[in-house]
């Protein structure tokens, strides 16, 4: 493992899955409680479990003595102060976009020694989005697609997130991503498609809530009975998971294609 890192905290599930998914597991002494959605570590016994970034207690973090505490923004500051007060190393990954996620892979399997299998991971992560593009492109149309990060106030998903909708054959409104929207700019961008994929909910985003908005009725994707949930850490984890969720995001956008689709076959018979 490299500069000796053996003792890894995770206050980020996408950091906790990127670890696990380059074969690193065994560095990992501490994760939060959503990490289990990503990643099989609820099994291992030797882990703590904390909150993320917001809610940690630096204390109980210092008491397992790690070599490096990973996080991710946004962080609340008392907690970074107190880890770094106490003489721990912390790093935070800000991914925006795709190509942010794959420099983050980089960046972790090369601190844990694992450089090469973090560039098989990336170019896995590649081809299976590029795969579901090819094939996504063969429906010809492009369907406007509004994905709702939370719901009050209104946020719509992250950069990566327009990405991948790009790649399943969609067009991502209202642009930019990442950001709080008013509900006069969904209407006027009138979605096609609606994708709620709330924080922290898994899949149990509420369509029945969408539909009660006042003036959404009049959007397409409301009156044609299109509003999808899709499984948050499928879209909002930056790491390994958002080869999954560009696959629910295709079925969803392009069923005429996608649907009846193993995943397997998307990967493996998409050009």
């Amino acid at each position: 493992m490299a500069s000796g890192l053996r003792r890894i905290v995770s206050l980020a599930p996408s950091v906790t899955s990127i670890l696990w998914a380059v074969g690193a597991a065994d560095c990992l002494v501490g994760v939060t409680h959503w990490c289990a959605d990503v990643a099989p570590v609820a099994a291992l016994p030797h882990l703590t479990l904390f909150d993320d970034c917001w809610n940690a207690d630096p204390a109980a973090i210092a008491e397992l003595k790690p070599d490096l505490v990973i996080g991710s923004v946004p962080y609340r500051a008392q907690v970074v102060e107190g880890i770094i007060a106490r003489g721990l190393r912390f790093l935070a990954t800000y991914p925006r976009r795709l190509a942010d996620v794959y420099a983050d892979i980089h960046l972790l399997s090369c601190i844990v020694g694992k450089e090469a299998e973090g560039r098989q991971l990336i170019e896995q992560m590649r081809e299976r989005i590029e795969s579901v593009r090819r094939r996504a492109a063969k429906a010809g149309l492009r369907p406007l697609v509004y994905c709702e990060e939370w719901p009050n106030p209104l946020q719509n998903s992250q950069p990566w997130v327009a990405e991948l909708v790009e790649a399943a054959g969609g067009e991502f409104v209202p642009q930019p991503a990442g950001r709080k929207v008013s509900p006069e700019e969904v209407i006027a961008a009138d979605p096609e498609v609606i994708v709620l994929a709330w924080c922290g909910t898994n899949d149990r985003a509420r369509p029945d809530k969408v539909r009660q908005r006042e003036g959404w009725e009049c959007i397409r994707a409301v009156a044609a009975g299109r509003i999808h949930v899709v499984r948050d850490e499928l879209l909002n984890t930056p790491g390994p998971s958002l080869a999954d969720g560009v696959a629910a995001l295709a079925r969803i956008i392009h069923p005429e294609v996608f649907n009846g689709t193993r995943v397997g076959d998307l990967w493996d018979h998409a050009s």
